[in-house]
């Protein structure tokens, strides 16, 4: 009883804290945007631009463009104006605080889950989504976590009423958290044991690949469905992507021996080995999404910035990709760790490129991640570089037109404590 009256009143003080943001309405007028720079992503960077923003699409880019009749206008001279983030491989919305389990619903009992839709515990009216949002992530790739085959993510915006308003692309792929060998260093009994379980975990995971396909290739002889199965068929059709969690090389190959098998669309999620293994991925158009770009290493003699400098290794060698960093309250970062991969040698518009416009790509997102005519109206204008923590201070985002309140319960401590002592 007293562990239930603690638990009522942590939710209570938490409440009592809430933010009561409110979404933003359907653009209904036209949004002008006059005189910032342009970072388009796909169209370079663009000097004292014009972009106008009418029905939830970018409408024009040009200098200079006349306002429509009751248009907003908005002053961007002198600031950056980017592409909407995407983040992947995030729990936001499924975790709220970490040691309270009732509001963790990352996780499902089991190893074989496939059938798991993880945006069904979705929480739109998270307190920890404001935080993220401001720092200019507009979309999420909800993400479930389990022990192998832990069910299916979908795209959100962040800013939504409910689930159904958020939904920008349901199921776009299958998550599997391949099983990792951890070898203790010096017991070869512990050793011997610690393979075993890998193997027994490996059989297991084949077995279900096996059961899945032929459940699909004899799926009209049969009487009874089995939601499990049914629910990878997209999978064996191309219609969704196959993201495979693997940091380590042996992971990646096994990855890419079973993709080849199956003909799936494969994605690296993680990849720290993945360098190692460029030319496999360049060959069966495997893209990585990265997690470690600001990262420690993952053995004791790599190079301490090894991490860093993983992205620009990869960008070298032609594989398609991604940066990403999964979390829940902690992927507002996202953007800090694509200004560390900049600062190691990727590419300054090959960082944000893989933030935005690469993410999707990958989820078969053809209208965002870029400042093109015709793309949805996500913008950030930032008075600074998005991606330099010391410098980014953003002063509006829009998605789909709607310009978004970037007030959040950081905020409001920040201004209430500054109240202190005055």
């Amino acid at each position: 009883m007293k562990q239930l009256i603690l638990l009522a009143t942590m939710v209570l003080s938490w409440a009592s804290y809430a933010t009561t943001l409110i979404p933003a309405a359907p653009q209904s007028q036209a949004i002008l945007i006059q005189g910032g720079t342009l970072h388009t992503v796909t169209q370079g960077t663009l000097p004292d631009t014009d972009l106008l923003m009418v029905d939830g699409r970018i409408a024009k880019i040009g200098s200079p463009l006349t306002p429509p009749e009751g248009a907003i206008v908005v002053d961007a001279s002198g600031k950056r104006v980017y592409p909407g983030l995407i983040s992947m491989a995030s729990t936001l919305g499924l975790q709220e605080i970490g040691m309270v389990r009732s509001t963790v619903d990352q996780y499902e009992v089991g190893s074989t889950n496939p059938q798991i839709d993880a945006v069904q515990a979705y929480n739109p009216d998270s307190e920890l989504i404001p935080t993220v949002r401001s720092n200019g992530i507009t979309h999420a790739q909800i993400t479930p976590h389990g022990e192998m085959l832990a069910g299916q993510s979908s795209v959100l915006n962040l800013d939504a009423w409910t689930i159904e308003d958020a939904m920008v692309k349901p199921l776009d792929g299958l998550h599997l958290y391949w099983p990792e060998l951890k070898l203790h260093p010096t017991n070869e009994k512990r050793q011997q044991q610690q393979k075993e379980v890998q193997q027994q975990a490996l059989d297991e995971l084949h077995q279900a690949f096996a059961d899945a396909y032929g459940y699909y290739q004899n799926q009209q002889s049969r009487e009874k469905q089995d939601r499990r199965w049914l629910a990878m068929k997209s999978l064996f059709d191309g219609k969704i992507n196959l993201y495979v969690h693997a940091d380590r090389q042996q992971q990646i190959e096994q990855a890419l021996q079973l993709a080849q098998q199956y003909r799936l669309k494969l994605v690296i999620i993680g990849g720290y080995d993945s360098y190692r293994l460029t030319e496999q991925l360049v060959a069966q158009q495997v893209p990585v999404v990265y997690t470690h770009a600001n990262g420690l290493p993952l053995r004791r003699h790599e190079a301490f910035d090894l991490p860093f400098t993983i992205p620009s290794l990869l960008q070298d060698a032609g594989v398609s990709l991604a940066l990403a960093y999964p979390g829940s309250w902690d992927s507002r970062n996202l953007p800090f760790a694509a200004g560390y991969a900049a600062a190691n040698g990727l590419d300054a518009n090959e960082a944000l490129k893989a933030i935005t416009y690469q993410p999707a790509q990958i989820m078969g997102l053809t209208d965002m991640g870029a400042l093109e005519q015709g793309f949805r109206a996500n913008v950030i204008v930032s008075d600074g570089d998005l991606l330099d923590m010391g410098q980014a201070k953003i002063d509006a985002i829009y998605i789909d037109g709607r310009q978004i309140d970037l007030d959040n319960r950081h905020n409001q401590l920040y201004q209430k404590y500054q109240q202190k002592g005055q």
